[in-house]
């Protein structure tokens, strides 16, 4: 049963590594994250981008290295050592730059907390359980190690606040929804709060001198309400129709389009 398990954790903290590294070397925000974050602090704002692809690439070696056959013991030590490394380097912000993020697994910025120490102090407890697994992860119970593998992956992300907005937030709203005592009854939207928003947006401003009236009709579509005025382009006459978020306040999501008369007249 020990042998099982720490061959298991093999592949999750591979996993973990590999899940880390990919973010730090091919996502498209991972320049900004390491600008913000506390490598910053220590490499300086010019060169924490290359300390930050830096890392990893070591995440990437030390991650592909446990998930790969053969097993080597040095692998998991490797991942201990890099682990207890993280511990420190979240001490440092702590003390340092409370102000900063991690960026550990994702981009987007949160402090410093009980849950990223917790994060790395069991990274480090389930390297140091992997020394003890002589063989390949995949080879014994597979089923079974597949189903842990994943719980406990599961864990990490839910100590990972980077990652809250993918399943903390919309549970949140979930719960709010399903809590709410009016939440069974449909939500009715004054017309007069649409066209208040409307006004409000970069959109309509960029078109106010065009519009030759008020508004002419409207009408409900999903989350969006579509409000319809005249216009008058260099073209010719329009209608200009307007998408306005309809059960939230978000102005910079209102979309436009101007319809040409004669294509009114078409369909």
């Amino acid at each position: 049963m020990i042998e099982w398990l720490a061959s298991t954790q093999q592949a999750v903290v591979g996993g973990v590594l590999v899940w880390a590294s990919a973010f730090k070397l091919v996502h498209r925000n991972a320049s900004a994250a390491a600008r913000r974050s506390v490598l910053a602090r220590i490499t300086g704002k010019e060169h924490a981008v290359g300390a930050y692809r830096a890392v990893g690439v070591v995440e990437a070696l030390i991650g592909l290295l446990l998930l790969a056959p053969p097993v080597l013991v040095v692998e998991a030590y490797a991942a201990a050592a890099l682990s207890s490394c993280m511990l420190g380097y979240l001490a440092y912000g702590k003390v340092k730059a409370p102000d900063a993020g991690c960026g550990c697994l994702g981009d987007k910025e949160a402090p410093i907390t009980a849950r990223g120490f917790v994060r790395a102090g069991l990274l480090v407890a389930l390297s140091l359980l992997a020394v003890a697994g002589s063989g390949w992860w995949p080879t014994e119970r597979p089923l079974a190690t597949i189903g842990l593998v994943v719980v406990e992956l599961a864990v990490f992300a839910a100590l990972s606040p980077e990652l809250d907005h993918r399943w903390l937030f919309p549970l949140r709203r979930w719960r709010v929804r399903m809590s709410h005592p009016l939440a069974g009854t449909e939500v009715v939207v004054p017309l007069e709060s649409t066209v208040q928003q409307l006004v409000k947006s970069t959109v309509y401003q960029s078109v106010v001198t065009q519009l030759s009236s008020d508004l002419l009709d409207h009408w409900d579509e999903g989350e969006w309400r579509l409000l319809a005025y005249a216009a008058r382009t260099p073209s010719g006459p329009a209608t200009a129709v307007f998408a306005v978020p309809r059960l939230a306040y978000r102005p910079d999501d209102v979309k436009m389009a101007m319809v040409p008369a004669e294509q009114e007249a078409l369909v």
